[in-house]
């Protein structure tokens, strides 16, 4: 037999000194009234004092047994609560969720996730994260970030990337621009105009599907200007010194000098899931679930 006292002896215990009854206190754990109080004797052997007075009207607390009720509802709470914090960690409805997203993405649907999953997990601790598509997959592959939203995700070992969304080009125009005068107007009719574009190393796949869009109607861009983030880059475009092409979203961005013109061409730029192979927890698999609602094509 065991000498240590376990929390099955703090439940019964805490039985019979609410019920003041042993057959009582038998009937609300579910046990036969014999087991219950070898139990009790038990626990007082090991603590060595009586808890209760027994008589044959019923029984009462010792004062001992006074002191053990208050310290045992305690220590019961506290375990109860320690375990109802286990069960929410393991629902992912506690812990800490760190998502990267990179500047376009927030052009989509994907505030209106967020703001589902918070109001769904208001115990989660969920960190934002911008990064270019670039440093979103070295900081999946180093553990920095839980998720990656991504714009055109470079296939990469150890990372899963799964598509969410494809979307059109548009063309960025100064407003005074000759082609903005167009509702409509075809990746040629670009040629020989000054690009402004993100460097390659930001997002090598973003880069090239872009330059592939534009070199299936015969031509190259000519690159005159790079930009950190695409509202860098349209007021660069409204300052005149080139033209873009750009995701559809990002003609949700109003400023001023610049307009957004549909583009006649079959190529497509994409929102990426990344997420590293081997390691989604379940808060992961929770935000995507909500994600997915919102961004899915």
């Amino acid at each position: 037999m065991s000498d240590q006292i376990e929390l099955r002896h703090l439940r019964y215990f805490l039985a019979v000194a609410e019920t003041l009854h042993f057959s009582r206190a038998a009937r609300r754990l579910g046990m036969a009234q014999p087991p219950l109080s070898q139990q009790i004797k038990r626990l007082e052997q090991l603590l060595g004092h009586a808890l209760f007075e027994r008589t044959t009207r019923g029984v009462k607390l010792t004062p001992a047994g006074q002191l053990l009720v208050r310290r045992a509802r305690s220590t019961m709470e506290k375990v109860d609560e320690d375990l109802a914090q286990v069960r929410r960690l393991g629902r992912g409805e506690e812990g800490t969720l760190t998502v990267g997203f990179s500047g376009s993405v927030m052009f989509t649907e994907l505030p209106a996730a967020i703001q589902s999953f918070r109001h769904r997990y208001p115990k989660v601790e969920l960190r934002l994260r911008e990064l270019v598509t670039s440093a979103q997959i070295a900081a999946l592959l180093n553990g920095q970030i839980d998720l990656a939203f991504l714009r055109d995700g470079d296939p990469t070992e150890g990372i899963r990337i799964t598509t969410l969304l494809k979307e059109k080009y548009v063309a960025v125009l100064p407003e005074a621009h000759a082609l903005a005068r167009r509702r409509t107007l075809s990746v040629k009719a670009l040629e020989g105009e000054p690009f402004i574009m993100f460097a390659r190393r930001m997002g090598p796949l973003a880069y090239d599907r872009t330059i592939a869009c534009c070199e299936r109607e015969g031509f190259r861009p000519n690159i005159v200007q790079d930009a950190p983030q695409w509202l860098t880059l349209v007021r660069l475009v409204s300052a005149g010194l080139g033209v873009t092409l750009a995701p559809a979203c990002v003609a949700r961005v109003a400023v001023p000098g610049v307009v957004y013109r549909e583009v006649k061409a079959a190529c497509r730029t994409s929102i990426d899931l990344g997420v590293k192979v081997g390691v989604e927890s379940v808060l992961a698999r929770n935000f995507i679930e909500i994600a997915n609602r919102h961004l899915a094509d």
